[in-house]
């Protein structure tokens, strides 16, 4: 058996996904290439999930707004903008879609921009469509469908993440958070008062490599103190040159 076709059995004996209240995942496909939207629709199809496409970016933003999907797929060259506005605007309605970048644009620094500008995950074409469906679903369990085997309520001091509802509250105050920040303090709440490097924490947040372009850790921490720490006591710390730490007020 060829490696494709090892990798292709184990897709096909992993449990199908689907929305919490038991109807299908519903997918928002963005780009302007034909033959692309047919086969990525065939095989999320194959999955169960329902697929929505968009050929330019004035109709995502319209399919999105009539039914906001489970997650997104979307190529940054689109006809009439670029992608990057697109996901600037529907994060600016206040959702935390996960959103997956599928574009011919392969260099670090497009990659770093992808992210930095809210995407979740970040893929290049020419592309395995099997990688792809892996990365949705990886994407959708850590969502707000995703919950853990035993449902665990992460806690320190008065911040509480809730992976069951996808909640986190400091105060008894709720924090809304986009699918990445939520991973990163996740990350933060299991190893809390333990200095963490940018490296661990590319390797458990973002799970690949950025041939030590740490930029992308640095500015999603910003991202996370400001929702976390406006106007209370910091629990979110540089520890000047190794990394960052998550720390109960005294």
């Amino acid at each position: 058996m060829t490696a494709t076709a090892r990798r292709r059995a184990v897709l096909a004996r992993l449990p199908r996904l689907h929305r919490a209240d038991g109807s299908p995942i519903r997918v928002l496909l963005v780009d302007d290439e034909p033959s692309l939207t047919s086969l990525v629709s065939l095989a999320l199809g194959y999955e169960g999930w329902l697929v929505d496409v968009a050929e330019n970016g004035q109709d995502a933003l319209a399919r999105y707004r009539g039914n906001v999907p489970d997650v997104v797929v979307l190529d940054i060259m689109l006809p009439d903008t670029d992608g990057l506005e697109v996901l600037r605007r529907i994060r600016e309605l206040g959702h935390g879609t996960p959103t997956l970048f599928l574009t011919a644009r392969d260099s670090i620094d497009d990659r770093i921009i992808g992210l930095t500008a809210g995407g979740d995950d970040y893929m290049t074409k020419p592309f395995s469509l099997e990688e792809l469906v892996a990365r949705l679903r990886g994407l959708l369990r850590r969502a707000a469908e995703a919950v853990s085997a035993d449902g665990e309520v992460l806690v320190v001091g008065t911040l509480v993440l809730d992976e069951r509802s996808y909640e986190v509250t400091r105060d008894d105050r709720p924090i809304a958070l986009t699918t990445t920040e939520f991973e990163l303090l996740r990350f933060f709440m299991r190893n809390p008062r333990r200095a963490l490097t940018r490296t661990q924490i590319l390797e458990n947040v973002w799970n690949y490599d950025f041939s030590g372009r740490a930029s992308i850790v640095d500015l999603y921490v910003s991202y996370l103190r400001k929702k976390l720490d406006a106007g209370r006591p910091a629990m979110l710390h540089t520890v000047r040159g190794v990394g960052y730490l998550l720390r109960p007020t005294e």
